[in-house]
């Protein structure tokens, strides 16, 4: 894993000045992706009942691109405004099938700067059981509170 204080400071620049939020999006989940080493990422907004994809970084796009807020981990994560780890998606009957390979996933809330109200999330996904442990919960966490000064969700 790279140095955080640089990480964060990757983060900040890609979403500072004009530019699509889209474009801004893409360029954050490529850097936590290349940070963190992991085979996939994905920033998600929430909204009010849903759950919809903002960007992604790697191994393609996932199967559902929106989903109700009460379905899968990211919706456990919104419910229970904690990051949610489990280390053999196979065996959590909470898991909603993203990608065909994914063994074990983390999802961390970012919640807004202003409200504390959750308005994203970041969405890791591994091919190898157990594959996510605290230091990706902390440095995830301290990505979120960055990216909880930038989000508002984007309407549709």
């Amino acid at each position: 894993m790279r140095e955080e204080a640089e990480v964060l400071k990757e983060i900040r620049s890609a979403l500072e000045g004009t530019g699509e939020r889209k474009a801004k999006f893409e360029r954050v989940a490529a850097i936590l992706q290349e940070a963190g080493g992991y085979r996939w990422i994905g920033l998600y907004d929430v909204m009010e009942n849903e759950i919809v994809l903002a960007a992604w970084s790697g191994a393609g796009p996932p199967a559902h691109r929106r989903f109700p807020v009460s379905q899968g981990l990211c919706g456990e994560a919104v419910r229970t405004r904690r990051p949610v780890v489990v280390g053999d998606v196979s065996k959590d009957p909470r898991y909603l099938k993203t990608l065909e390979s994914t063994r074990s996933e983390i999802v961390v809330p970012i919640f807004d700067s202003v409200t504390g109200e959750t308005r994203g999330l970041i969405d890791a996904e591994s091919d190898r059981p157990d594959a996510f442990g605290e230091e990706d919960r902390d440095f995830l966490e301290r990505c979120a509170a960055e990216l909880g000064t930038a989000v508002s969700p984007s309407p549709g």
